[in-house]
């Protein structure tokens, strides 16, 4: 049997060069937060804490007893280090900056997601929390100071809450997943060098919203139903459970397309999907696992935040279906 290596021995082994100290801590609390998150989760409906409240978050979207509490958990465990400067998350309108008697070193800013795909919990699918990390430009920081580029990412990740919990992260190295051991309390490496296959016949959307979607992405799923009497000449299967984590955890263990595009709808609102919360972190991951993840007309990974609750379009996934999309925009755009 071969040996179980827990993921703080894996940090040990892999984390090097300046961040190394820094981000071996803060992905412990890290870890800590999202074992604490998979307990609330697991007694949610004995506790009582699935239901909506009267309250919305910056969002404008009603917030669940969960949203509140794992927002709260993650905030608290993320002060343990000593290294986190600052916190961003998708259920506060203002960021957090975290005093020097609490963070003497802080160096860091950890912007999260604490409970994706909050709708699902009531009927038992999988939900999950993401986050990212980024270098401080100083010791106080200011709201541009977390307007960075995707690509000034040092890890990205996010915890899935499923048939098992799971941790998959990348620090630039690749990407690994790591499974809860419920018995031990420890995460456990299961799934090394992740990689998206280039070939998919899986998409990703919300059919629903066909009517709003414009042209290239109209072409694009009309072409997938089409099937194998269609130009593509095979046949697409369709997923959709209105949990990104979830969706992207699929995309990386058997490959896909995952697609929450532009449509007449949110145009105003600039798109769906949070930049810094969830389409960074996400498309850091995705490219990291041989995957590619676009806007439709250029690379998430490179817009510059103008906000911190910014959304996008988001297309990402399967290399070869994802190029497709986007030379579906430019020849629309011409």
């Amino acid at each position: 049997m071969t040996e179980k290596i827990k993921i703080t021995d894996y940090f040990s082994a892999h984390i090097n060069g300046e961040h190394r100290t820094a981000l071996t801590a803060i992905l412990n609390d890290v870890i800590t937060a999202c074992k604490k998150i998979a307990i609330a989760i697991d007694s949610g409906a004995l506790e009582g804490t699935m239901h909506n409240l009267s309250s919305e978050n910056v969002q404008g979207e009603v917030q669940k007893a969960l949203d509140v509490i794992t927002n709260e958990i993650f905030i608290e465990s993320a002060q343990t280090s000593g290294y986190v400067v600052g916190m961003a998350s998708e259920e506060m309108e203002e960021i957090i900056q975290l005093d020097e008697d609490i963070s003497p070193n802080g160096q860091y800013l950890l912007l999260f997601d604490p409970l994706d795909g909050s709708s699902n919990v009531n009927v038992n699918i999988s939900v999950g929390t993401i986050f990212s990390i980024l270098k401080s430009p100083g010791a106080m920081p200011v709201l541009a100071d977390f307007l960075q580029p995707g690509t000034q990412q040092i890890c990205a990740g996010y915890a899935l809450y499923g048939t098992s919990t799971m941790l998959v992260l990348t620090i630039g190295n690749g990407v690994h997943g790591f499974t809860l051991d419920n018995e031990l309390g420890e995460f456990y490496l299961t799934h090394a060098n992740m990689q998206v296959p280039a070939d998919t016949q899986e998409f990703v959307i919300n059919m629903s919203n066909y009517r709003f979607w414009q042209a290239p992405i109209q072409r694009y799923i009309d072409e997938c139903l089409q099937g194998e009497e269609g130009d593509r000449e095979k046949d697409f299967n369709m997923r959709w459970v209105a949990s990104m984590v979830a969706e992207i955890h699929r995309i990386l263990v058997r490959g896909g397309v995952f697609m929450y595009p532009m449509d007449s709808k949110i145009k105003k609102q600039g798109g769906k999907l949070r930049l810094l919360y969830e389409a960074n972190p996400m498309s850091f991951i995705m490219e990291q696992a041989g995957g590619l993840s676009t806007t439709g007309h250029m690379r998430i990974l490179e817009l510059v935040p103008s906000a911190l609750h910014q959304r996008v379009p988001v297309i990402m996934g399967s290399k070869h279906e994802v190029e497709r999309i986007v030379a579906y925009h430019g020849k629309t755009k011409r």
